[in-house]
């Protein structure tokens, strides 16, 4: 039985302190600038549903608005799920990790491939091939392979490097697992996992195959944008064509997991110890690296039982991506501080990890930014309001600017005010902490190439609203008046 904590008590957390409004409109313009058809979003602290929000259209043929009940394809998300189906079958005396594979998938016996244990599979450290000799099945040209194609690949071809020698990703280990569990629990792999897991925990958007009932909801999957596309239809000026949706056969405990943002803030959230799915051992034998991948001109990586891990400005994050023809999806939790965001788009060049990333910056800005005893910023001059629908006194300081060079945003995180320029992939790269010192905002002194420094001086109207704000001595006015002015000048 899976058994759930309640969120416990946290300060300076609400939505309102997080400004999630600032974070679904930082998404937008990231998402606009991508020209991405569409991004679904959500953020959970503590196990609060803080932001559940989307983006952009469900596919560019019908224009139909993205909704936060659409699902997504969310592929590798699946290892996740079958990690952890795996981890509840061995605390429970079922399976061991140190099983090899042959001993629950008969047609194994007698080789190298079925020696391969349950643990080396998880953590893909079996050396097994990733897809198969032909894997165009990934772009659509043939059909995923079902259980006697994928059998049939790993015992003539199925070992690249010796147990233990590499970390080597491979989707065909964890099609494998999938028949694992379908032995141990006698019943169907997404059978069992829906009345283990999904159901649970309640992640009604959650299924482990698309189906026809999930097809309803589904998006529809586009390829990259086009250097250039001349002479196609206005929906597809960039060169986004549409991508047909499939299953995934036996392939479905690696990659053929549907689901959607809040659904996966959830799920990871009950890992960051939001329920208790599996004993505290094994869920840090779940969430420790196994294998290192540091290679060079890469970001350092690691990986453990069905998890990926990074650390990102000293925060250590636990996660998985997923990459499905048409589709790029991204979760992130930090099991220390209990905060999950993820990040599904709708393009094969969907940069979900980015977005992601960039969203854990902005939250971990904002909960840097409260003041953990009083909840009052020493800049505003009061308390932050409790009442979530009350002004916060530092938005009167807030707002996007721009000018010719570009745009400025000063937005609030937390109880601060931030100068942030709101096309970097980083929200926090370059970004300024400010103080209120009478009309002015200070940044805080450091060295620097911009105008470091130096005071940002914000103008107001009649009604006391910024009508514009003057950084190293450049005047930007408010985004969308600026975009009147330059439009109207190029009209002539």
């Amino acid at each position: 039985m899976i058994s759930r904590t309640s969120p416990r008590a946290r300060v300076g957390a609400t939505a309102d302190r997080l400004n999630v409004a600032y974070l679904a409109d930082w998404v937008a313009t990231q998402a606009g600038l991508a020209r991405l058809p569409g991004v679904q979003y959500a953020v959970s602290v503590d196990g609060e549903l803080v932001l559940d929000g989307a983006w952009g259209v469900t596919d560019l043929t019908s224009g139909t608005p993205l909704r936060t009940d659409h699902v997504f394809r969310v592929a590798s998300h699946s290892k996740t799920f079958t990690a952890t189906a795996v981890a509840r079958l061995v605390d429970a005396g079922r399976l061991r990790m140190d099983d090899p594979l042959s001993r629950h998938v008969a047609e194994l016996g007698g080789t190298d491939v079925g020696q391969v244990t349950v643990r080396e599979a998880l953590g893909h450290t079996g050396g097994m091939l990733r897809d198969g000799r032909d894997a165009d099945y990934w772009q659509l040209a043939t059909p995923f392979p079902d259980r006697a194609t994928l059998l049939d690949e790993v015992l003539n071809h199925g070992q690249v490097y010796g147990r233990g020698e590499h970390f080597k990703y491979s989707n065909l280990a964890y099609g494998l697992l999938g028949m694992v569990i379908e032995e141990v629990t006698g019943a169907s792999y997404a059978d069992h996992v829906r009345a283990d897991l999904l159901e649970p925990l309640g992640l009604a958007d959650t299924s482990p195959e698309l189906d026809d009932d999930v097809a309803r909801r589904a998006v529809v999957g586009h390829s990259a944008r086009a250097l250039a596309a001349p002479g196609l239809a206005t929906a597809f000026a960039d060169g986004r064509l549409p991508v047909a949706a499939v299953t995934t056969g036996a392939l479905a405990a690696a990659t053929g997991f549907c689901s959607t943002a809040r659904d996966l803030v959830r799920w990871a959230d009950a890992h960051a110890g939001g329920a208790t799915l599996v004993r505290p051992e094994t869920r840090r034998l779940l969430q420790r690296d196994e294998s290192v991948i540091d290679r060079p001109h890469s970001a350092r990586r690691g990986y453990g039982l069905g998890f990926e891990s990074r650390v990102v400005d000293g925060r250590r994050l636990v996660g998985h991506s997923g990459g499905f023809p048409g589709q790029i999806t991204r979760t992130w939790f930090d099991p220390e501080e209990r905060i999950a965001v993820a990040v599904l788009t709708n393009a094969i060049d969907g940069p979900a990890d980015v977005l992601a990333l960039g969203m854990l910056g902005l939250v971990g800005a904002a909960l840097d930014g409260t003041d953990p005893e009083h909840g009052k910023n020493p800049d505003a001059g009061g308390d932050a309001p409790d009442d979530v629908s009350a002004a916060h006194p530092l938005d009167r300081w807030t707002g996007r600017f721009a000018n010719l060079w570009g745009m400025t945003d000063l937005a609030r995180l937390g109880d601060r005010v931030w100068a942030i320029d709101p096309r970097r992939a980083d929200p926090l790269d370059g970004a300024e902490r400010l103080t209120v010192d009478g009309d002015l905002l200070r940044p805080e002194p450091h060295a620097g190439f911009g105008p470091v420094g130096e005071p940002i001086q914000v103008l107001r109207d009649a009604a006391g609203l910024p009508s514009a704000v003057v950084v190293g001595g450049l005047t930007s006015w408010p985004a969308d008046a600026f975009e009147r002015q330059r439009r109207a000048h190029a009209a002539g």
